[in-house]
């Protein structure tokens, strides 16, 4: 039996290759792939791989290569049918018995690519025509030159009613084919069929082998009802299942390691044109399900862009309720917003690719998205609106399915909720007054020149003073690298982002990343004669005799597995926030040096409180205290 692309498109978009493989081979994450030993071949070292994003494995000791479909037929001596059958169970998707109908319609959609491809044609030709001045010159002026107008095949409907529709006829394209590939439309009333698009800049819309299914217009004229106009849903387009420019955005997004979504065609093109080639845009919806698969299937963190207004905070919280319930331990969302008044096409043309990446490196996880959402449903100035904050927060948190990921996210969460907790001598919750870039919230002091002070604990801590030497926190998380160097293929990324004081800890972590560059395997001999040859054995020992005595059972190499990532992720959060909680009170105490008002004194009231927090946790963690659900 013969099945339809779409649906063999749709069952590896809900399948990734990771997950199926994982069931019969043990993977582990290494950089932007997965690899675990050959189901082919007997093997002591990994030699096979997976890509998500590209939707195959290749084993090199067998030579063998393939997606879902040929992995489940080699492994289980299926048939073609039957593993697309299975796999199809597996994936919900219902699987149609093709008829004699069936069959036709399948030899009509194939048809349908070709009248697409003829109108794209048509529509190019049109551009470098005559009547395409005017299109010639809109588009020279948002700087789109020929070559990325070539690129991203960009041409012009004229404004004759018939042109397309004609055009398409005299090379025996019927009307009832047009039509069904979206290219007509009529009033109502009227049983006349014209062209859909007219007097319009014309920007194809490809799936993800790259093969035109629709078109999307931005008019010429601005008296029309619609400034821009996508084809309606056909035999080969869905707008909530595709993403513009997925099939050119992914082989970079896989080399830089993420996507970026944008709101729009013009925000994609412009910032290709200013060298960000991994840029997707969804079509006239709200982000989908769908969508969101496609952006997970071409980096693990995508960035969603939105512009800098109000539709773009509530583009963006529509985001976030749609990701929710699919959040994994892998998987997540980070969010950027541009400055007020501003799309990427404007600051990409204004401000260039440096602009751009200023905005995308200061992209929010998506729990201070969340966080902030809720923040702006009112002051939290009674009890009760506590309580409703923490209620809205709870009925969120309830979306997310992976158990794991939701305690995160509770704990993360319930320690925001108590640094927003009353002043224990009763001073009340204030919200900050007057301009600056973000709403702060603490309790206030009853006059500006009120003195702080924070507990003796939290003063001699290194989490408040900070200090240039390594702490005991950092030591730790450097050693268990050192002694357990299988951890670093997954975690090379995490060690590159991580924000170190001490020089020695430095140094042994350029060592690490060099050894995981290396693509060598390391057990502890081969990472301790390193450090030898980089002259770095004192200063791991000096590194090794900081590391508290609660957290010395990370350092046997023997320690169990899922007990140490555990720890070692709580260590490294911590680390994170205690660092940005650091530069944050640097940022507070130069506010309040410029301007000694209750604002500023309660924003480093509120920094201090979390700084209590962060070591409280500490505490908990030096103490041998791990909170887990049961």
């Amino acid at each position: 039996m013969r099945y339809p692309p779409q649906i063999l498109e749709e069952i590896r978009a809900r399948l990734p290759v990771s997950a199926v493989v994982g069931k019969r081979v043990r993977l582990k994450k290494a950089g932007r792939e997965w690899k675990g030993l050959s189901p082919f071949n007997a093997e002591k070292t990994p030699s096979f791989y997976v890509n998500d994003q590209k939707q195959f494995y290749h084993c090199f000791s067998s030579g063998k290569h393939g997606d879902i479909f040929t992995f489940v037929m080699e492994t289980e001596g299926l048939s073609f049918p039957e593993a697309v059958e299975r796999l199809a169970a597996e994936a919900g998707v219902a699987l149609p018995t093709l008829s004699h109908e069936d069959r036709e319609q399948e030899v009509k959609r194939k048809t349908l690519y070709d009248v697409m491809d003829m109108a794209a044609a048509f529509f190019r030709a049109s551009l470098e025509g005559r009547a395409g001045a005017k299109a010639r010159d809109y588009l020279a002026g948002r700087s789109l030159s020929p070559e990325t107008q070539g690129r991203f095949g960009i041409g012009y409907a004229p404004p004759d009613r018939y042109a397309l529709r004609d055009h398409l006829a005299g090379k025996g394209v019927s009307l009832e084919m047009m039509d069904e590939a979206g290219l007509l439309t009529s009033s109502e009333g009227e049983n006349v069929l014209r062209d859909r698009f007219r007097d319009r800049v014309m920007f194809p819309i490809c799936d993800v082998r790259g093969r035109v299914v629709a078109f999307g217009g931005r008019a010429m004229s601005a008296d029309v009802p619609a400034k821009y106009l996508n084809s309606p849903d056909t035999p080969l387009f869905n707008k909530g299942r595709l993403l513009y420019n997925y099939h050119l955005a992914r082989k970079p997004a896989h080399d830089r390691g993420t996507v970026i979504a944008v709101e729009g065609y013009v925000d994609v093109i412009s910032l290709s044109v200013v060298g960000i080639h991994n840029a997707v845009a969804p079509l006239g919806t709200a982000l989908t399900e769908d969508q969101l698969t496609l952006l997970w299937r071409m980096a693990d963190e995508p960035i969603l862009c939105f512009d800098g207004d109000k539709a773009g905070r509530r583009a963006a919280f529509r985001a976030l309720d749609v990701a929710l319930p699919h959040l994994t331990p892998g998987k997540s969302l980070r969010f950027a917003m541009l400055p007020e008044g501003q799309d990427p096409d404007d600051l990409a043309r204004s401000g260039g690719a440096s602009a751009v990446e200023r905005v995308l490196s200061s992209a929010k996880p998506l729990v201070d998205v969340l966080w902030a959402r809720e923040l702006e449903a009112g002051p939290l100035d009674t009890p009760e609106k506590r309580a409703a904050l923490e209620h809205r927060l709870r009925e969120s948190l309830a979306l997310i399915r992976d158990e794991t990921l939701k305690r995160y996210y509770r704990e993360e969460v319930q320690a925001r909720i108590a640094a927003q907790n009353p002043d224990p001598r009763g001073t009340r919750f204030n919200r900050r007054e007057g301009g600056g870039k973000r709403d702060r919230w603490g309790p206030s002091p009853t006059t500006p020149s009120a003195r702080l002070s924070v507990s003796p604990l939290l003063a001699q801590s290194r989490l408040f003073t900070g200090g240039a030497a390594e702490s005991p926190r950092e030591a730790m998380i450097l050693c268990a690298f050192l002694a357990h160097p299988e951890l670093l293929q997954r975690h090379a990324e995490t060690l590159v982002e991580l924000e170190l004081e001490g020089r020695g800890a430095q140094a042994l972590r350029s060592l690490l990343l060099d050894s995981a560059a290396s693509g060598e395997p390391a057990d502890l001999p081969v990472m301790q004669a390193r450090q030898e040859r980089a002259g770095l054995t004192l200063a791991a020992e000096k590194l090794n005799a900081l590391v508290r005595a609660g957290d010395r059972w990370m350092l046997d190499p023997h320690a169990d597995p899922l007990r140490l990532e555990d720890a070692l992720r709580q260590a490294i959060t911590l680390h994170r926030r205690a660092r940005t909680l650091h530069s944050e009170l640097r940022a507070a105490e130069r506010a309040l040096a410029e301007e000694d008002n209750e604002a500023n004194l309660a924003w480093i009231r509120e920094v201090q409180n979390q700084l209590s927090s962060v070591e409280g946790a500490e505490a908990d963690l030096d103490n041998g205290v791990v909170h887990r659900e049961h």
